[in-house]
């Protein structure tokens, strides 16, 4: 890995598939898509996600979008679960029927919360009143990079960067404690090679019924998956 001139981590991959033809290298590819002021494992991290975004299977090369395209599960109801706001109380997921939803685990220490949250706010400031709601739930399980309580998480995200979307009680993602709607999230739409959420920023995409429909990286925009938003909201 080497520093980049401009703004990112640049490092380079060889990508091989070991199975039991011989082995056969695919590539070597160069990856810019961490923040330079992100630490050196996290960059790594990044970039990797980023990579494997590119494949529809690690047996292939075929281009792919930056989101993950894995079989809907068919098991339970978003609108089941009941999640806690930032102050401890129930919010019934039933209450956001006939609303297009965007999931993200956010964390205020991370490379990426800068350019996330300031997205996040343009992309709900566009699109509320269409009925577009962004759920966040804090997560610091990703470099414990979300250390916070949450009076003080959501202190940082209205202060800052005048976040007007929910912030949800901070929650773990992966494992055996991860929260149920995370669960049920990641069972929808798998990751690539396997459900875990890979890092902090990861989104899913719910429609006006309820259906997980697309799962994005974290090095993935919240401005470029606004075409999808326009879509399920049906706004040309």
């Amino acid at each position: 890995m080497q520093n980049d001139p401009g703004s990112t981590w640049s490092f380079a991959l060889r990508v091989c598939y070991v199975g039991p033809r011989p082995p056969r290298v695919y590539g070597i590819f160069t990856v810019r898509h961490a923040p330079i002021h992100t630490g050196g494992a996290e960059a790594i991290k990044l970039g990797l996600d980023a990579l494997i975004s590119s494949f529809t299977s690690p047996f292939s090369c075929t281009s792919r979008s930056d989101h993950t395209m894995a079989s809907q599960s068919n098991t339970g109801s978003f609108y089941d679960f009941t999640v806690k706001d930032a102050k401890g109380n129930d919010v019934q997921l039933n209450d956001y029927k006939g609303k297009v939803l965007l999931i993200v685990n956010v964390a205020s220490q991370c490379g990426l919360t800068n350019s996330n949250y300031t997205e996040l706010n343009q992309v709900y400031d566009k699109y509320k009143s269409h009925g577009l709601e962004i759920l966040a739930f804090p997560c610091n399980q990703f470099g414990a990079q979300e250390p916070g309580s949450n009076e003080e998480i959501v202190e940082f995200a209205c202060t800052r960067f005048k976040a007007e979307f929910p912030i949800f009680d901070k929650v773990d993602v992966n494992g055996d404690k991860a929260a149920p709607l995370y669960k049920f999230l990641k069972s929808s739409k798998g990751g690539l090679f396997g459900d875990s959420i890979k890092w902090n920023f990861s989104k899913f995409l719910i429609d006006k019924d309820g259906n997980v429909v697309d799962r994005y990286a974290p090095t993935t925009s919240p401005l470029s998956i606004e075409k999808d938003i326009k879509k399920l909201l049906g706004v040309a």
